[in-house]
């Protein structure tokens, strides 16, 4: 038996660890939650995310999110506006994002519909699903997170990253990914990394926005640094 499993329950997909049941269960929420408290009061297009995707520039912008992992940026950037196209290769983050996507369609929340709405879903590997996707249309930002130890020590981060380095893994060709973003991004390139991470494939970006815990490496497109 597989110690990580999917469980249908009848509120929605989740992921247990069958030899640590105590630790709870991993899944994706639009709906409640952290998500909801964000939607609501986050800070709009004043959040660091909204500014590190050019927000004050591109007026809804069309986001691929290259490693959407729990979907939670793309709900935030899709909150705002921006058209989101997600990509996911596991195939168990992206059962979970897709039952959590399709439970926000089906809201009876006419404001989180049309947020969902906005959001569409891809099973694939982000190094050549990022061709396919900006042939069928441009991406104007590519935004990236790539898996990276947390410092945070909360029950939920600890849990959620013990989940997904043991069924995703590490990301090890994320260099590789950061090249093949800048040459298909129209307008920017933001990856999201903790504030004292050293900067991705050793890139140094165009400016970085910086928070208290996490900051924004932000690398200018074909379009923007000709």
């Amino acid at each position: 038996m597989s110690r990580y499993q999917l469980i249908q329950t009848p509120q929605r997909l989740e992921l247990h660890d069958a030899l640590d049941p105590k630790i709870g269960a991993v899944y994706v929420d639009f709906l409640e939650g952290k998500a909801q408290h964000r939607r609501l009061f986050g800070g709009g297009k004043s959040q660091d995310i909204a500014k590190a995707v050019g927000l004050h520039k591109l007026k809804n912008p069309h986001v691929i999110d290259a490693t959407a992992g729990l979907g939670r940026e793309s709900f935030v950037l899709a909150t705002l506006g921006c058209r989101v196209t997600l990509l996911e290769r596991s195939p168990i983050v992206h059962a979970l994002l897709d039952d959590g996507l399709k439970r926000a369609q089906a809201s009876d929340d006419e404001t989180v519909r049309s947020i969902a709405q906005r959001m569409t879903l891809h099973h694939i590997d982000a190094h050549t699903g990022l061709a396919q996707c900006c042939t069928h249309e441009p991406a104007d930002v590519i935004y990236l997170d790539p898996m990276f130890p947390e410092r945070q020590k909360s029950a939920l981060v600890q849990k959620e990253m013990r989940f997904f380095h043991e069924v995703v893994g590490d990301d090890h060709d994320d260099d590789d990914l950061l090249d093949i973003a800048c040459q298909y991004a129209k307008h920017r390139v933001t990856v999201k990394r903790p504030r004292h991470a050293p900067e991705l494939a050793n890139r140094k970006p165009a400016f970085v926005i910086s928070g208290k815990a996490v900051r924004y490496d932000v690398y200018l497109g074909k379009a923007t640094s000709q």
